[in-house]
């Protein structure tokens, strides 16, 4: 891509009402624009980014036996009545009349619909086990929307849906799927924690939850450092979720918790963004949805079931909110809109302008996401932009090309490396 010729609309200023760095500089770098409150719309970066994730979760699934379906965004009011979730989802469920004032919802989750869609169409537990999965579009009318993707109102969301024979297997593949999160959440280079939650309004047991650490985090968690245990302070009865949920990041970590791990560990405070759910279900839905399977024996039975949700699009601001400065965003090697910003100091410069290109070709026949940067701009200019947006790395060709050198800048660690003209390709593609 050439920036002269790419839509990335960045600004100097950040909309008023963010107070996060992931809304600050994903509006500012031009990634992401505010349609109304909790709505937004993805420009091409942020459409890159989002897809980037999408795929990562797409191929994590796959490869663990899960089948990936569409189901309508809209869905008959009927079926949460069946469930007895009509009332329970609260005013965060958006309801909708059609032109005959038949009543529909837009969909916050799809349990009920994942249920009629597998009724009559799985008899029997010669089909069993299956997991089904979506990423799509959910709306929850939140009465605050806020932290620009972190609390939206319309968000990407991956649901999925598992259906057993029986509840060992429920719970076998409640522990894949577990597994199956962590691949996806170390792809995408998150430092993360699994913790024990509660099920909320989803109903079942054996709840888990996927968090992302970052002092921007609205759940306090608590994590071992010797085992993998963790807790949403919220299980806990002997702690008052209120008296902790206000301190930072750093301020937890002063906060002493006297009581050991069973394994002998140390339990410590964390902030956490939730980005994955995940709860054995049991037959919460498929009794009430009279949804049944034949035994060996040929008699019916509910269907043991399990559901796992992730925020895609909640993982945009998230790896932002885990990785940025003061200058702007620092894009993990996996999420970035681009790998390589190829910037010309000055585009006027004949020598300047030739590497420029031959580098950008050289890269792009190499597989290699590059953006080359030949806007006619100041070289100061550029640079921020570039530290704003967060390309992983930044070749320089400037006026140390005189000397046959150009510089190769990492955002993460801030270095600049000095190389031969003739080296920085291979160079660049050993960093990478």
């Amino acid at each position: 891509m050439r920036r002269s010729k790419a839509f990335i609309p960045t600004t100097k200023e950040a909309p008023s009402d963010a107070s996060l760095p992931s809304h600050q500089f994903l509006v500012r770098g031009g990634f992401i624009n505010q349609q109304g409150a909790g709505l937004y719309n993805y420009m091409p970066l942020g459409k890159i980014v989002l897809e980037k994730i999408r795929s990562i979760v797409k191929e994590e699934l796959d490869s663990s036996g899960c089948i990936e379906v569409q189901l309508s965004f809209v869905t008959p009011m009927a079926l949460w009545e069946r469930s007895g979730r009509a009332d329970a989802m609260g005013k965060e469920m958006l309801r909708i009349q059609d032109r005959h004032q038949n009543p529909f919802v837009l969909s916050p989750t799809n349990e009920e619909a994942m249920v009629e869609l597998v009724k009559n169409r799985v008899n029997s537990y010669k089909d069993l086990p299956l997991n089904l999965y979506q990423i799509n579009t959910k709306f929850r009318d939140e009465a605050r929307p806020r932290y620009g993707l972190l609390r939206g109102r319309e968000f990407l969301m991956k649901d999925g849906y598992s259906f057993h024979a029986s509840k060992e297997d429920m719970v076998r593949e409640f522990d894949l799927m577990e597994q199956t999160y962590k691949n996806i959440f170390t792809r995408l280079g998150l430092d993360f924690r699994v913790v024990l939650a509660d099920s909320g309004a989803i109903g079942g047991s054996g709840s888990k939850e996927f968090h992302v650490l970052a002092d921007s985090g609205e759940d306090t968690i608590i994590v071992c450092d010797r085992c993998d245990y963790g807790a949403n302070i919220e299980t806990i009865d002997s702690i008052n979720e209120d008296d902790f949920n206000e301190f930072t990041y750093e301020e937890l970590q002063t906060k002493n918790i006297e009581e050991k791990c069973s394994c002998g560990g140390t339990l410590s405070f964390k902030k956490g963004i939730e980005v994955g759910h995940i709860f054995q279900l049991g037959t919460r839905y498929s009794k009430e949805l009279e949804a049944n399977f034949n035994d060996e024996n040929g008699k019916p039975k509910p269907f043991e079931m399990a559901t796992f949700g992730i925020g895609v699009s909640r993982l945009i601001a998230s790896v932002i909110e885990q990785n940025h400065d003061e200058h702007g965003c620092i894009w993990t090697k996996s999420t970035a809109p681009y790998m390589v910003n190829v910037m010309v100091s000055n585009i006027k410069d004949e020598e300047q302008s030739s590497l420029g290109e031959e580098l950008y070709s050289k890269l792009l026949d190499a597989k290699v996401e590059t953006i080359i940067d030949d806007r006619k701009e100041r070289f100061g200019f550029k640079m921020k932009d570039a530290e704003l947006i967060g390309f992983p790395y930044t070749v320089i060709i400037g006026k140390e090309l005189v000397n046959g050198l150009v510089q190769i800048y990492d955002r993460k660690t801030k270095e600049k490396l000095s190389v031969s003209k003739d080296e920085v390709f291979e160079k660049i593609m050993e960093l990478i």
